[in-house]
């Protein structure tokens, strides 16, 4: 390792032990790869500590060599957050996995920053409590990551954000010493939140090491359905429709262009159309309740009926059974993976506030036309939240490798709207190195000067994650 001091290297691994580290290429080149492909690590070892007290020292060494470290979780990041150069550490949370409590009196769970977010919530599942965060990845990601990006996902409209579900965390600050914020207090006003400084600092301020996350009474009652709509606008009447007939029961509401429904049921096997009507947007809303009582699937028919009376909807399925339900998530979920099949894909993940979502996609779909003609929209999302995953498929008869050329571009345009309707560029997914320039470009003189002095504060040496969010 040319570029890493050995008496650094080796003061790690006398540490670490033979299983907390590894130079090995096949080992490193999953850690190094990043998820679109965009960015290519050059880490030359991998860390895998095993417990805070060793995430901390292995900080405290590399403090001493002045050597960067880059945070690392499951690495299903999508904004080059977790990718480390030739002249810095990687370190990887997977070895710190555990389940330490779940306690069924304060509703809460304590996990190590390593778990991953699927296992958190099977666990609580066996104690019949919720943890809602739910996403694409749950079956890789982390819970550390999803703090470090403050992680959204399908059910934000009805449980909040990463941010919204952690009460204390346990983090390793950049000279090694440790802040013990485990807590479980849902009301603390002693100063400054320190918490939410590193929750989305995507691992810039602090390794988050261990948390404390909220949990709900589990849902005794799910209930799913698929709707053709005729607009994004009478998708936006209808969420507001269904927020109050069914006394915010809501938690889940995607909004799903027909070319992006197409591309699922197209393209991944074993799904089924929902609907036999043809329509240019669809939604997708389920309603769950705690309380045994409750009758959600008349709530949502009578709501189904009601819309399609009103013309908020064209046509209407109640799923039937957990298979349909299962399908109609599928395509929902599948998108990503179907648009790979029709070549390239740029990529925006933004939000706005829920009634600018319409004028967002009316106003994006023609500026992205004018400038590549042709180009196919698939935009969906978590339209509660006014989180849209404002997509683009390359025209037919484009290159791919022509049309990949116009990524700046397009995000130009689309990020212009965006800001102009009151929104941000980056939703759930985080800056990392994708928006970088993009932050410094679209954020206030007065944001920026905050995010610097507080970087500089925490991290004066800027050895915490360095080239990214700033």
């Amino acid at each position: 390792m040319p570029f890493l001091p050995d008496g650094a290297i080796n003061d790690l691994k006398d540490l670490l032990g033979p299983k907390g580290w590894s130079t090995d290429l096949d080992v490193l080149a999953p850690h190094n790869a990043e998820a679109r492909g965009k960015f290519k690590g050059q880490a030359e070892i991998v860390l895998f500590p095993a417990s805070t007290e060793e995430v901390a020292k292995a900080v405290a060494i590399c403090a001493a060599h002045d050597i960067a470290i880059v945070p690392q979780g499951g690495n299903t990041g999508r904004c080059g957050g977790a990718v480390a150069g030739s002249k810095q550490v990687l370190l990887n949370l997977k070895r710190m996995n555990a389940i330490i409590e779940i306690d069924e009196r304060d509703f809460t769970a304590t996990v190590e920053a390593g778990a991953i977010l699927q296992t958190i919530q099977e666990a609580c599942a066996r104690h019949d409590l919720l943890f809602p965060l739910s996403l694409g990845a749950e079956g890789s990601c982390q819970i550390g990551g999803n703090l470090a990006t403050n992680a959204g996902g399908l059910n934000v409209i009805r449980y909040g954000n990463a941010r919204d579900l952690c009460l204390g965390l346990e983090v390793v600050l950049p000279d090694g010493s440790i802040w013990n914020g485990l807590s479980k207090l849902r009301k603390d006003n002693s100063g400054y939140d320190l918490r939410d400084l590193f929750i989305g600092a995507e691992g810039t301020l602090g390794i988050i090491t261990k948390a404390t996350l909220k949990l709900f009474a589990r849902p005794q009652h799910v209930a799913t359905a698929w709707l053709a709509v005729p607009s994004p606008e009478c998708a936006i009447d209808l969420l507001a429709l269904a927020r109050r007939h069914t006394g915010d029961a809501i938690a889940a509401f995607e909004l799903i262009s027909s070319f992006a429904h197409d591309l699922s049921v197209t393209y991944l096997k074993g799904l089924t159309r929902p609907l036999a009507t043809k329509t240019n947007w669809h939604v997708l809303i389920e309603l769950t309740s705690s309380r045994p009582k409750d009758d959600l699937e008349t709530l949502l028919v009578d709501l189904l009926a009601q819309a399609v009376e009103i013309g908020l909807a064209t046509d209407a399925t109640l799923a039937q059974s957990e298979a349909q339900r299962k399908n109609l998530w599928a395509i929902r979920e599948g998108i990503p993976e179907a648009q790979g099949y029709e070549g390239g894909s740029i990529k925006h993940d933004v939000s706005v506030p829920v009634s600018k979502v319409a004028e967002l996609l009316k106003r994006g779909m023609a500026s992205a036309d004018a400038l590549i003609p042709g180009i196919r929209p698939c935009p969906f999302g978590h339209v509660g939240d006014g989180n849209i995953h404002f997509n683009f498929t390359q025209p037919a008869t484009m290159d791919k490798q022509a049309y990949l050329a116009q990524w700046e571009s397009l995000n130009s345009v689309i990020h212009d709207i965006v800001t102009e309707l009151g929104g941000s560029i980056s939703a759930e997914h985080g800056i990392g190195q994708l928006k970088r320039e993009e932050l410094a470009h679209y954020a206030s003189v007065e944001k920026l000067k905050l995010l610097h002095a507080i970087k500089a504060a925490i991290d004066p040496d800027g050895r915490l994650n360095p080239g990214k969010i700033l």
